[in-house]
């Protein structure tokens, strides 16, 4: 049966939905091809790329769009320029060489490709094992994220464990929303172009963000309140304490430090595992240094820097207790956290002046963010700046 010319208006307007939902293809090139399949309800259709891979001799199939901003010959173009490039990924066996068909698969895919716990962590809570797991990509549409976002307001969230191991769940905040929709998002804008908008196809449009609930970090120890927390806190956890007073490190990346991150002779600190997924190096300077050869001294290159007394690793249910108790004893806000060092030591970063470029490096995030939670100290700094140009 020969293919159809999908470049011609009229051909396309002639075809009919075929059984099973597949697409009407169209070659463009060898092992390369752009699919077409007609609305059953409406007019226009769902484009589609497709490539074969001889070396699994297997063919790999994305959902492209409807494109239903364009019209006339621009939708073709369109669809045919966006079918070449995502063949052109492919072939150079780039981000998206895997074949996919559901949502788990793209959530797999996409921690292959930037893997991170925090990630990790969401897909295995509220994905896998969810009914948006199994929605094929070329099917998924706004409704289904839409049920699986209630679904995700409506789980309880983690708000601690007491010291018997206890759980104990509060209703989870639109902040704390945000935040998981953020991989799944990710996820799905790595093989999914956006739907046209205000239509069930824009699936995008069903993980926007609650707008207002991301507030600004408030609580912040000066260094006199910190130095008063480590003195008052117990001796396994006080070299960790100190240490995210020294580094603007995520306490988890701290935790994760081995010897080997640690080049005593340079002063250069690798941090290899971060919620950003790409490793980073630090210049530490001569006091800081000497601080980490000692936590190192004596431990074969693959142990743990800061470790407990078992030699496990710390993590957010082991060092809440303990931080907790040295909180109370040094009379600071029960509010504080291993979170508030950091937010304490990037804040002193921004208020010595420190280029913001420079600050989003060492904290191993973004510019955005730093802007978004610290630029208020950078607008002061400016307006102290403007008023010594007064004559």
């Amino acid at each position: 049966m020969r293919m159809p010319d999908l470049s011609r208006i009229g051909d396309r307007e002639r075809l009919k939905p075929k059984s099973g939902d597949e697409p009407h293809w169209h070659r463009l090139r060898q092992g390369v091809y752009l699919g077409y399949r007609p609305s059953k309800k409406t007019e226009g259709g769902t484009w589609f790329a497709r490539f074969y891979d001889a070396d699994t001799n297997r063919n790999k199939r994305k959902r492209l769009s409807d494109y239903g901003t364009l019209t006339g010959h621009d939708v073709f173009k369109q669809a045919k320029t966006d079918a070449e490039a995502w063949a052109a990924i492919v072939e150079s066996g780039g981000e998206l060489a895997r074949d996919m068909e559901t949502v788990k698969d793209a959530c797999l895919a996409y921690l292959e490709e930037k893997p991170n716990s925090i990630a990790e962590g969401v897909f295995r809570r509220h994905v896998y094992d969810d009914p948006i797991a199994k929605v094929k990509l070329d099917k998924l549409r706004r409704h289904h994220l839409r049920s699986w976002r209630k679904r995700l307001e409506q789980a309880p969230a983690l708000l601690t464990r007491t010291k018997e191991g206890d759980k104990r769940w509060k209703e989870r905040a639109k902040s704390t929303v945000n935040r998981d929709m953020v991989p799944m998002r990710a996820a799905l804008g790595r093989v999914l172009t956006p739907g046209s908008p205000n239509t069930d196809a824009a699936w995008q449009e069903a993980l926007k963000p609650f707008k207002g609930v991301d507030k600004r970090r408030e609580l912040y120890l000066d260094k006199g309140e910190r130095k008063r927390l480590i003195d008052t806190a117990c001796e396994e956890v006080r070299p960790f304490l100190r240490a995210l007073c020294l580094l603007p490190l995520r306490p988890g990346s701290l935790a994760n430090l081995v010897t080997q991150d640690f080049d005593k002779r340079t002063r250069i600190l690798t941090i290899g595992k971060d919620k950003n997924g790409s490793p980073r190096q630090i210049s530490l300077p001569q006091v800081i240094a000497d601080f980490l050869a000692a936590q190192a001294k004596g431990k074969l290159p693959a142990s743990l820097v800061f470790a407990r007394h078992s030699g496990d690793a710390w993590n957010k249910d082991t060092w809440k207790h303990p931080i907790k108790d040295a909180v109370r004893a040094a009379g600071l806000p029960d509010a504080v956290s291993a979170y508030t060092l950091r937010h304490s030591v990037i804040t002193d970063l921004v208020r010595v002046r420190l280029p913001i470029l420079t600050v989003a490096q060492l904290s191993g995030t973004s510019v955005a963010m730093i802007e978004k939670h610290y630029g208020h100290l950078v607008r002061t700094d400016a307006e102290d700046a403007l008023a010594t140009l007064v004559l």
